[in-house]
């Protein structure tokens, strides 16, 4: 999950019944009560987070519900979720002919209730006891195994052959389940795609994992995560119900259906396994991808007698173009290009003539442990320090990468900072013991020292900034 949120607005629509609220543990350590004076500071050198977790101490209990199910409307827009698309349609889809749609309805409703159960715990785990369970289902082998059986169930959907249970389990489950078939297997890919797919943190999540941590309210916190899950979820809900409704009458239209769903699932599958493998590769596998479609929608097959601006025509048109695409990609990933939208770039010549004044900018100082980080800022005492908490399968991580600490304007700005980069990727002890030091739950988590080499909490950063909004965050240090 990812993305982040203005928490000032929400404070101002709580009302004084928000805003009058106990100071966090956190903020009150950092601030000494002096007078009535003190007691207004900590409001401002709270973070986005701890504000947040403010909502939840000092709102009411619906107003905690509708906060945190807005929140979730609005992490439904993020990438994180966004592969959760495919996957549910094609849980739909794969339930076959009758699929009608009350039916897909319900099925969705089991499909984010589980994810949302999924976050729930998964969240309550990480407030207590700071065990990410999200973050130790990203090992290698665990995403491998979950791309392949995307790729087993979209062969399904190509009719390379029929998923069926053994029928002695099949004729058990169906007479436990009253015959409602498939519930079973959606409540578990909705449970394993919350784990799996959207590991992300986002500023909402990370406030209230904040409130469970200090104080110890598993159960008003759990309820504002669930709140939250179902905000993410009801766009599927909505996704799931189209698809069953929509669903074509059984012959040719639905194996179409059926084979654009599998292509779906390939994709989320690669999605998937990028987070473990080299770019160029994936950038191979993408490219692989994109022939196959091309050829199975007619690309290299000819069109036999006149046709003018007819469907078999318009086919093989499209077909070309995603076969040519497909075939750069392969290209350039074999010779170790990483940029999808630029793949050729290996095969073109070197900008010659006038050289070029280019811009030298700070760079990031890779790191995994505590004892690196005291270490630069021991060393850079005088300057600032910025941190920035990522790892490799962290969606939202990419996306700062790609469009925010790749911009220009962004990158003039950090120049003021000594830049340090903390890889959570393996997940290990060292990982665990920093992230526990600096309350950090998950990618992307963005921490700010001073010249001292103290933190800065009001300024933390947790989900995906635009490049307008890090700059303007910046400019407020």
């Amino acid at each position: 999950m990812s993305t982040a949120f203005n928490a000032d607005a929400l404070a101002q629509e709580g009302g004084p019944s928000v805003l009058k609220a106990p100071a966090v543990k956190a903020a009150a350590e950092t601030v000494p009560a002096v007078g009535e004076k003190a007691e207004a500071k900590p409001a401002e050198d709270k973070s986005e987070t701890d504000r947040i977790a403010q909502v939840i101490k000092g709102g009411s209990l619906w107003f905690i519900i509708l906060s945190f199910f807005g929140f979730g409307l609005l992490l439904a827009l993020t990438p994180c979720v966004f592969p959760m698309v495919p996957i549910i349609s094609s849980v739909i889809v794969a339930q076959g002919e009758g699929i009608g749609t009350k039916k897909a309805f319900w099925l969705s409703v089991v499909y984010v209730l589980s994810m949302a159960v999924a976050y729930t715990i998964a969240g309550i785990l990480a407030g207590m006891f700071g065990a990410n369970l999200q973050a130790a289902f990203q090992t290698p082998w665990i995403i491998t195994l979950f791309s392949l059986i995307f790729v087993v169930l979209a062969m399904s959907m190509f009719d390379l052959f029929e998923l069926q249970i053994p029928g002695a389990i099949q004729s058990r489950i169906t007479s436990l389940s009253g015959k409602r078939s498939g519930v079973a297997g959606v409540a578990i890919m909705g449970f394993l795609s919350a784990l799996i797919v959207g590991p992300c943190v986002a500023a909402p999540l990370a406030g209230a994992l904040i409130y469970i941590g200090q104080t110890g309210d598993a159960l008003l916190g759990g309820v504002a995560l669930f709140a939250l899950s179902i905000g993410m979820g009801l766009p599927l809900v909505a996704i799931g119900t189209g698809a069953g409704k929509f669903m074509p009458k059984p012959g040719p239209w639905m194996d179409t259906v059926k084979s654009i769903f599998g292509v779906m699932l390939i994709g989320v599958s690669i999605w998937m396994i990028s987070r473990i493998i080299d770019e160029n590769i994936s950038m191979m596998l993408w490219g692989a991808l994109a022939v196959f479609v091309a050829i199975n929608i007619g690309a290299l097959e000819p069109i036999r007698g006149r046709c003018i601006r007819c469907q078999r025509a318009n086919k093989k048109a499209l077909g070309i173009i995603i076969l040519l695409y497909g075939m750069s990609l392969l290209l350039g990933g074999m010779s170790g290009a990483s940029d999808p939208i630029h793949p050729l770039d290996p095969f073109l010549p070197s900008k010659g003539g006038a050289a070029v004044n280019v811009t030298q900018h700070n760079t990031f100082e890779k790191i995994t442990s505590i004892e690196e980080l005291e270490a630069i800022l021991a060393e850079n005492k005088g300057k600032r320090v910025l941190v920035d908490f990522y790892a490799d399968w962290c969606t939202a991580c990419k996306e700062l990468e790609d469009k925010t600490f790749s911009d220009e304007a962004v990158k003039a700005k950090m120049d003021r900072f000594v830049l340090v980069k903390v890889d959570l990727t393996a997940n290990d002890d060292a990982a665990k013991s920093i992230s526990s030091k600096y309350g950090v739950f998950g990618p992307p988590s963005i921490l700010f020292f001073d010249e001292n080499g103290t933190r800065m909490k009001r300024a933390d950063i947790v989900g995906f900034k635009e490049p307008g909004e890090f700059i303007n965050h910046m400019e407020k240090l």
